[in-house]
C-alpha cells in the first residue's frame, strides 16, 4: 500500500514537474510564434505599403497623361474649330463678295439701261426734228415737183414737134436714096438677105466638115460609151426597206410578261432599245416599229434572248440590251469583213470596214445601202475594164465604188453632206486620193480630177435608177423622224429621245439631277412649239420628257 501511495505521489510530481516544464516550453514556443507573426505582418505591411505607394504612382502618371491627352484633344478641337470658323467666315466673304459684284453689275447696267434710255429719249428727239425738217423739206420739194412738172410738160411738146420734124426728113431722105440708087426699099432688102443666106450656106457646110472629121475621131469613144450604157442591164435584186419587224412568240401568255406589271417592262426595252412595241390582238405576235434598222434589231434579238431566258424585269432587260448591242456591233464589223473579202478588196482600214459592216442596217430612198454600195463596186469594176484601164484603176474603180456612200452611216451627225464627210473620213484614214476625190464628187460637189470619179457618179446612178430600187416617200420619212430626235436632243439635260408610233409621239429621256419636274414640263412645251414652227407633218405629235430617278446599292 504504502508503495502503490509512495508510486501515486512520485506520479503526481512527476506530472507536476512536467507541468511545469513543458507548461514553460509551450510558452516560450508561443513567443517564438508570436514574434514570427508579428514579423510576417510587418513584412506584409511593408509590402502592402509598397504596392500601394506604386499603385498611387502609376494612378498619378495614368491622370497626368489623361490629362495630357485632355488638353491636347482640347487643344485640336480648337483648332479645328477656329478652322471651320475660318472656312465658314472665307465662304461667307466670297458670298458676299459675289453679292456685292452682282449688285454693282446689276447698278452697272441699270446705269447703262437709264443712259440708254437718255440716249433713246435725245435720238428720238433728234428724230422728231429731223421728221419736222424732213416735212418741210417735203412741201418744198412737192412745190419743186410741181414746178418740174410743168416744164418737162413743156419740154414734152417740144421734143413731139421735133420728132416730126425729124420723120419729114427721113422721109426726104429715103426718097433720094431711092432715085441715087434705083432700088426701092424693098428690093434692097431682098437683096441683102440673098447675100446673108448665101454665107449662112458656106459657114454651114465647113461646120459640118469639122464635125463630121471629130465625130469620126471620137467614134471609138462613142462606141466605149455604148458598152457603158448596156451594162445598165445588169439583174439585180430589188430592195425596199420595210420600217417594223414582227416578233413571233409560243403562245400569247409571254406578252403579259413582256408587258409587266402597269407595262413597267415594254417600257424599260422601249426605254434601253428606242424601238417602239406594238402588242395587239394579233396572236402570238408583236410588232417592233422604228425607223433605225439597228434599233429595231437589238430590240428583236433582246427580246429573242429574254423570252428564251424568262426572267423580264427592268434591270435584266437593261444588261440583256447593253450585250445585244454589244454582240451586234461585232456582228456589224463581221458583215464589213465579209464584204470586203468578197470583192477582194485588201488593205482596208479597221474603222472603215466597221462603216461598211453598218450600211447593212441602213437604207436610201429605200434601197438597202450595203447591197447598193457592192452593186455600184461590181459595176464601176466593170466598167472600168470596159473602158480599158490598168488592173490598178478597175481596182480602185471597185473600192471607190463601195465606199463612195460611206459618210451616210456616220456616228455622229454633222452639217455636211455625205458625199463631203464620207470624204473627209476617207482622207483621215489615208484612203488613196482618188478613191477620195470619188467620194467627195460623185454628186458634183467638187471638182472631179481622175477617170474614176465619173465612173462611180455613173455607176451610182445607175444602180439607183432601176425600176423599183428606191423609194423616195420612205426616205423623207425617216429624215422627219430623225429631225424629231434631234430637236429634242440639243436640248441640255436630253440624256436620250426616241421617235415612236411613226412620228405621232416623242418620248424624250432627261436626267433627273438637272431637270426638275417643272423644267420637265417646260422643256416639253418647248420642244412641242420648235417642232410647230420648224418642221412640216400630218396630224398632231404627242412630245413626252419622262424624269425618273434611281437608286443603286449593291450588297456584298
Amino acid at each position: 500500500m504504502e508503495i502503490v501511495i509512495g508510486l501515486v505521489i512520485g506520479l503526481l510530481v512527476g506530472a507536476t514537474i512536467a507541468y511545469f516544464i513543458f507548461g514553460r516550453k509551450a510558452k516560450a514556443q508561443d513567443q517564438t510564434h508570436q514574434q514570427e507573426a508579428e514579423k510576417l505582418l510587418a513584412e506584409a505591411r511593408l509590402k502592402a505599403d509598397k504596392e500601394l505607394a506604386d499603385a498611387r504612382l502609376k494612378a498619378e502618371q495614368t491622370f497626368a497623361e489623361f490629362k495630357d491627352k485632355q488638353e491636347e484633344f482640347k487643344k485640336q478641337k480648337i483648332a479645328e474649330s477656329r478652322e471651320k470658323f475660318a472656312r465658314y467666315k472665307e465662304e461667307f466673304k466670297q458670298e458676299k463678295a459675289e453679292e456685292l459684284v452682282e449688285l454693282r453689275q446689276k447698278r452697272e447696267a441699270l446705269k447703262e439701261e437709264q443712259t440708254s434710255m437718255k440716249e433713246e429719249r435725245a435720238s428720238f428727239k433728234a428724230d422728231l426734228d429731223e421728221i419736222l425738217k424732213a416735212k418741210e423739206n417735203f412741201k418744198q420739194r412737192e412745190a419743186e415737183l410741181q414746178t418740174s412738172k410743168q416744164q418737162l410738160a413743156e419740154e414734152i411738146d417740144r421734143t413731139r414737134s421735133k420728132q416730126a420734124e425729124l420723120d419729114t426728113q427721113h422721109e426726104r431722105f429715103a426718097q433720094e436714096l431711092e432715085k441715087i440708087a434705083s432700088l426701092s426699099q424693098a428690093e434692097a432688102k431682098q437683096r441683102l438677105l440673098e447675100e446673108v443666106r448665101a454665107k449662112a450656106e458656106t459657114d454651114a457646110m465647113s461646120l459640118r466638115r469639122e464635125l463630121l472629121v471629130e465625130a469620126k475621131e471620137d467614134a471609138a469613144k462613142d462606141a466605149r460609151k455604148v458598152v457603158i450604157n448596156t451594162i445598165q442591164r445588169m439583174c439585180a435584186e430589188m430592195t425596199i426597206e420595210n420600217t417594223v419587224s414582227v416578233f413571233s412568240l409560243e403562245s400569247d401568255s409571254v406578252k403579259g410578261q413582256i408587258i409587266g406589271r402597269e407595262g413597267r417592262n415594254i417600257r424599260a426595252i422601249e426605254a434601253a432599245t428606242g424601238a417602239e412595241l406594238v402588242v395587239d390582238d394579233t396572236p402570238e405576235t408583236i410588232v417592233i416599229s422604228s425607223f433605225d434598222p439597228i434599233r429595231r434589231e437589238v430590240a428583236r434579238l433582246s427580246l429573242k434572248r429574254l423570252v428564251s431566258d424568262g426572267r423580264i424585269h427592268p434591270a435584266r432587260i437593261e444588261e440583256v440590251v447593253a450585250k445585244t448591242r454589244k454582240e451586234l456591233e461585232s456582228g456589224i464589223k463581221e458583215i464589213g469583213q465579209k464584204t470586203v473579202i468578197e470583192l477582194d478588196i485588201h488593205g482596208l482600214p479597221a474603222e472603215l470596214i466597221r462603216m461598211v459592216g453598218r450600211m447593212r442596217y441602213r437604207s436610201s430612198y429605200g434601197q438597202n445601202l450595203l447591197k447598193h454600195s457592192v452593186e455600184t463596186a461590181h459595176l464601176c469594176a466593170v466598167m472600168a475594164a470596159e473602158m480599158g484601164l490598168s488592173k490598178k484603176q478597175v481596182k480602185l474603180a471597185k473600192r471607190a465604188g463601195l465606199l463612195h456612200d460611206i459618210g451616210k452611216v456616220a456616228d455622229e451627225d454633222n452639217e455636211l453632206s455625205h458625199a463631203l464627210y464620207g470624204m473627209q473620213m476617207a482622207e483621215k484614214l489615208k484612203e488613196s486620193a482618188i478613191v477620195v476625190n470619188a467620194i467627195g464628187a460623185h454628186h458634183d460637189e467638187i471638182e472631179m480630177n481622175n477617170i474614176i470619179s465619173p465612173i462611180v457618179q455613173a455607176c451610182d446612178a445607175i444602180s439607183g435608177a432601176r425600176p423599183g430600187a428606191r423609194r423616195e416617200i420612205l426616205e423623207g420619212y425617216i429624215t422627219r423622224i430623225k429631225e424629231l430626235e434631234d430637236i429634242a436632243k440639243k436640248n441640255e439635260g436630253v440624256n436620250s429621245a426616241f421617235a415612236m408610233q411613226a412620228g405621232r409621239e416623242l418620248r424624250v429621256l432627261v436626267e433627273a439631277d438637272k431637270v426638275s419636274d417643272t423644267h420637265a414640263d417646260e422643256l416639253s412645251f418647248k420642244i412641242s412649239q420648235e417642232i410647230q414652227e420648224t418642221m412640216q407633218y400630218p396630224g398632231q405629235i404627242k412630245v413626252m420628257v419622262i424624269r425618273e430617278t434611281r437608286s443603286v446599292a449593291y450588297a456584298r
